[in-house]
C-alpha cells in the first residue's frame, strides 16, 4: 500500500556522463598575444572541470592554470599586453614551456573525466571557439598526444547568456546572473574562467534536466 502523502520516488541519480552524452564540460580561458591562433602566442591558460554537488546541481570544480612561455616562432602584439596586463618577462611569472603547460592543465581534466565516467572533455568558454582554436594550435605546435578535449565541439556561454539574460558581453552576463564583476581582475585566465564557469552552471542548473532514457525530440 502506497502512502498518498509520500513524495514521489526520486529519479535516477544524475551524472555528468548522462547529462551531456558522455562529455565532461570544462571551462577554459586563454590569454594570448593577439587574435590569430596560428601566429600569436599562447600566454596563459586556465581550466575548471564542472562537478556535481550532493543535489545533482552543477558546480565549479577546482581551477588549474599555467603561465606559458611564448612558443618559438609565435608573435606578441603589444596592444594585447595592454589589455591583459601580462608582463612576459616578469621574474615571478613562473611560465612553463607550451607542452608542459598543456600537460599541467590536461592532467586534472583527464582525472575529472575518469571520475565522472565521461569519454572526453568538451570546452566551455565565452566565445569558445577562440579558446579552442588557440588550444588546438598549441597542441599541434607542441606535438601533445593526449589532448582530452573534443576537437571542434564546444558549449559557448555567449549563446547561453544571450538566451538566458539577453546579454552577450561576459561582464554584463555575469552581473545579470547575479554575480559580482571586478574589472581590475578581468583578463586574468583564472578570474575569467571562474566567472564563466559560474555563469555556465547558473544557466544550466535553471534548465529542466532531461530524464534518463528519454529520446530527444526529432525535427
Amino acid at each position: 500500500m502506497t502512502d498518498a502523502g509520500a513524495p514521489p520516488a526520486s529519479p535516477a541519480t544524475p551524472t555528468l556522463a548522462n547529462r551531456f552524452r558522455g562529455f565532461l564540460p570544462v571551462v577554459v580561458d586563454v590569454e594570448t598575444g593577439g587574435f590569430d591562433w596560428n601566429r600569436h602566442a599562447l600566454l596563459e591558460i586556465a581550466v575548471a572541470p564542472i562537478d556535481l554537488d550532493a543535489n545533482g546541481l552543477l558546480v565549479v570544480g577546482e581551477i588549474t592554470s599555467s603561465h606559458v612561455v611564448p612558443a618559438a616562432g609565435t608573435e606578441i602584439d603589444p596592444k594585447s599586453l595592454e589589455i591583459t596586463g601580462i608582463d612576459v618577462d616578469h621574474p615571478f611569472r613562473n611560465a612553463l614551456p607550451e607542452r608542459a603547460a598543456l600537460e599541467a592543465v590536461f592532467a586534472p581534466v583527464r582525472a575529472a573525466a575518469k571520475k565522472h565516467g565521461c569519454q572526453r572533455a568538451i570546452l566551455v568558454g565565452h566565445n569558445a571557439h577562440f579558446d579552442l582554436n588557440f588550444l588546438n594550435a598549441a597542441v599541434a605546435r607542441s606535438g601533445h598526444k593526449r589532448n582530452p578535449f573534443h576537437p571542434f565541439s564546444v558549449f559557448d556561454t555567449v549563446t547561453l547568456a544571450g538566451v538566458a539574460y539577453g546579454q552577450t558581453v561576459l561582464a554584463r552576463a555575469v552581473q545579470a546572473a547575479g554575480f559580482d564583476w571586478n574589472g581590475e581582475e578581468a583578463h586574468s585566465a583564472v578570474y575569467d574562467t571562474e566567472r564563466t564557469a559560474q555563469l555556465f552552471c547558473k544557466i544550466v542548473n535553471a534548465w529542466p534536466t532531461p530524464l534518463p532514457g528519454v529520446a530527444p525530440i526529432s525535427g
